[in-house]
Formats: structure tokens, sequence, C-alpha cells
């Protein structure tokens, strides 16, 4: 945990923010795999470990904004728990390193709920995205299931996105420490590479180097030949020489906090001619759009400088055609660049999108674009000292979409189909790195992982 004085200020910056009312924050619970004592690795509700820093099952805390009071509601350890999982504290002693000193049985919480509202008193909550923690809550409430996220307090809501977009210096330190286990994790899979090696290999290594080093991962990692899938969960492949594998993952700290890199690795340790011209346009774009990032860019803008940077470079290729920025325009770079270009990240790889990505990245005049390749851009909105963002433009040729869009001739005036045609098993390249918002600029997070041709070639030839 941080010294208690830092989730301390977090809350009263909160109350301050809120101004009335009774804020409940739902923790997680265990949740079962197959059985109920076979459980997934604990996870604790991301706004509850911002704010009270408690990584235990079970919790509800409450603040009361009015008086200025706080609760923690969790039971102490029973015997049960001390034989299977060894000598605990008892909870009141754990929520001191939080700077709490009221604790209640969690029994007594839905007491405490009713009396408030029976005195009137607005009961402020966040969405709840876990199945589980949106049936306690109707139980809590005394509300339908179904009208749970409909009585979530937009002022909560914007308070939070507002307060964990910044990120403090030791908030920081903990990702730039997820980045060294990274940096480990990448450099590792560029190592084992090589013809003949399954990519669940190279999964299961990046994975347990994140757990040796007493991390997890942040997200299930990406690891796969068929880089056009931009999500691919499947490990099953064999990789062969000239093949190019794009790993995407990321460690998460031992606080929670995210890293998200990718790199595309040449199997074997050297790009084709075709493979380098591709590479080298994600490259290009990459690095243009990071170089754009300072306070006051709308994030948008840099999606599209990234999209105009791709889809050029493709028109020097013979793929595209036109000018790149009515390309933009119309749509044409979304053959190619299906997703948006990064992402807010903290205690969330995807930060806060539980809470509303509407809230996250956008406002009430930047709203999201809802056409085809604009809509799943996660941040839009202008960028502030502090942010952490994600850049991973890339480069995907999808089977099925090119047939889709030369049935159609789709953006025929600026897409060569007969020359992505030939590119049609090409898969897909993509380059990730994290950084931070400074007062002037941005800078990368982290040490650098390769990611130049001549680093990665060097890299994956060892």
């Amino acid at each position: 945990m941080f010294p208690a004085e830092v989730y301390v200020n977090r809350r009263k910056r909160l109350r301050t923010q809120v101004q009335s009312g009774l804020i409940l924050l739902l923790g997680n619970s265990q949740s079962p795999m197959n059985y109920r004592l076979n459980q997934y690795p604990f996870r604790q509700d991301s706004s509850l470990l911002y704010f009270f820093g408690l990584d235990l099952p079970d919790l509800a805390a409450v603040i009361d904004v009015d008086k200025g009071a706080e609760c923690i509601f969790g039971d102490d350890p029973a015997a049960d728990d001390v034989i299977w999982s060894g000598p605990q504290p008892p909870l009141s002693q754990t929520c001191q390193m939080a700077g709490v000193s009221q604790t209640l049985p969690l029994e007594r919480l839905q007491t405490v709920l009713a009396n408030a509202a029976q005195n009137g008193r607005n009961i402020r909550y966040l969405p709840q995205y876990r199945p589980e923690n949106i049936l306690k809550m109707a139980r809590l409430l005394e509300v339908a299931p179904t009208v749970v996220n409909d009585g979530t307090c937009e002022r909560l809501i914007r308070a939070v996105v507002a307060q964990r977009s910044v990120k403090a210096k030791e908030e920081i330190e903990q990702i730039e420490a997820a980045l060294d286990v990274s940096y480990e994790m990448h450099t590792l899979a560029m190592k084992l590479s090589k013809p003949g090696t399954y990519e669940k290999e190279i999964a299961g290594a990046i994975e347990g180097l994140a757990l040796s080093r007493g991390c997890r991962l942040a997200f299930p990692a990406i690891f796969s030949i068929h880089g056009e899938t931009l999500h691919n969960p499947h490990h099953e492949n064999l990789m062969k020489a000239g093949d190019i594998a794009v790993n995407d993952s990321g460690a998460e700290s031992p606080l929670r906090y995210a890293s998200d890199i990718t790199r595309t690795i040449p199997v074997g340790g050297k790009f084709s001619q075709r493979q380098k011209e591709i590479y080298t346009i994600v490259l290009n774009a990459h690095e243009t759009a990071i170089d754009a990032v300072k306070p006051g860019v709308e994030f948008r803008d840099i999606h599209r400088l990234a999209s105009r940077m791709l889809l050029s470079g493709l028109k020097d290729l013979g793929l595209a055609r036109g000018d790149p920025e009515q390309g933009v325009e119309a749509g044409a770079h979304t053959l190619f660049f299906q997703c948006g270009v990064g992402h807010m990240m903290g205690l969330d790889v995807h930060d806060m999108e539980a809470l509303g990505e509407d809230y996250v990245g956008y406002t009430d005049a930047i709203r999201r674009n809802p056409a085809f390749g604009f809509k799943s851009l996660r941040l839009a909105k202008a960028v502030e000292p502090g942010f952490v963002v994600t850049v991973e433009p890339g480069i995907y040729f999808i089977p099925e979409l090119i047939d889709r869009w030369k049935a159609g001739q789709k953006c025929s005036e600026y897409i060569n189909y007969d020359m992505v045609e030939k590119y049609r098993d090409f898969g897909g390249v993509r380059i990730e790195d994290d950084i931070l918002v400074t007062a002037d600029g941005c800078r990368l997070l982290g040490a650098e992982i390769p990611k130049s041709i001549d680093q990665v070639e060097h890299m994956s030839s060892a």
C-alpha cells in the first residue's frame, strides 16, 4: 500500500467534489472457477483500491460526505481462514494502514444504507460490472437487479474519473515497475520466437516470468502469428520461418497498476522486405503520434494524424491512392486500421472503462464518432499533464473484411484492391508504448523496449 496520507487525501478531495450524501464503494469477492473453493485469482475493484488501498475480498466502503466520516464494512478472518490461508491481522488493523479508524461487520451495511435512505439522504455509487455485485447492490438498495446501474451517480463518476485520470508520482513509479517486467517479457518473447515453436510456449513463458517477478498479467496476453485478429485469444499455432508474431502483453504491479506494450516479432530473427515496408509505416506513424502528444492536444487528432501517416505509407506502396487526408475523412484507412490509436492506462489497462468510456475519454463537447474505425477510439478529448496513455497504431490485413469491402468497392477511389489482394495473408503489425503527458509534451515510460527493425532483429536473433 501507499502511505496512509495518500488515501486520506484522495478521499478528502472526493468528498469536496461530491459535496453531499453517502458514497458507497462496493469491493469484489472471490469468484469460483468451477466450484466454490477453486477460485480465480482475486482482483479488487480499482476504485476501492484507489481510495482505500485494501486488496481484500468482501469489503465495502462508505464515505459520509456530510459528516466527514468513513467506515469499512467487512469481517475479521474466521478460524477456517487461518487454517487454510495462514495468520491474518484483524480488519481494523489493516484499515489503519489506509487511514480508516472505523470498521463494522459486513452484515451491518444494509441497515446503515436503509437508515440513510429513510432519512432522505442520497446514496451515491458507481456502475457495477460484475454480475454478483449487481445482485449484491440490488439487495442492499432493495431494488431490482435490472435497474441497479440506472441509479449510479454521475457526479460521483465524474469526480472519480477526474481524480484517477491524473497520475501522481507514486502511481507513475508503480506503472514503471510494471514496465520493468514488461521489458523482460517482451525481450524474452523476441528471443524465444523461433521456427518450430508454438505460440503457447511463448505465452506461457512471459506469464511465468511476470509471476516470478511478483506480478501477474495486466490482461490475457495476445501472442499470435495472426495479428490481424486484434484481440486474438488463441495460442495454438506452430510458428514457422517467415511468420511475424504480434505480442501485446503487460504486467500488473503488486499494487495493481498496469503496463501495456505491443511489439511485432519476426519469427527466426529477420523481417522479409515486404514485412519491413509495412513495419516501417507503422513505426513512423507510432513515433510521429508520440511526438505530437502534449497538453491541450485532442487525442482524436493524434488518432487522425496516425491514420493519415498509415494511409500515406500504404499509398507509397501502391495499396492506397488519392489524398491521404481525404481518404481518412472517408474512412478508407479503416480497412487497415480498425481500432483507436490508444487509451488511458492506470489501475485498469483500459483505465476506468467500467465507469463508462464516454466519461473517461470524451466530454460534453467532444462526442464519440459512431463510424466504423472511429467508434473504437477510447480516448478523444484533450490530454492533460499526468495522463498516462498508450499509443498503438497498426496495420491489419483481415481477409474477410477485404472481401466485404472489395465486393462493394467501398472507398475504391482511395484503395487499390488489386494490390491489397497480394497482402491478404500478411497478418498484422502493431507497435505500442506507454507515455506520460508532461507539462510541455510527453515522455516514454519505462526503459525503451526494442522497436526499430535493427533492434528487434538483433534481439530476435539472440
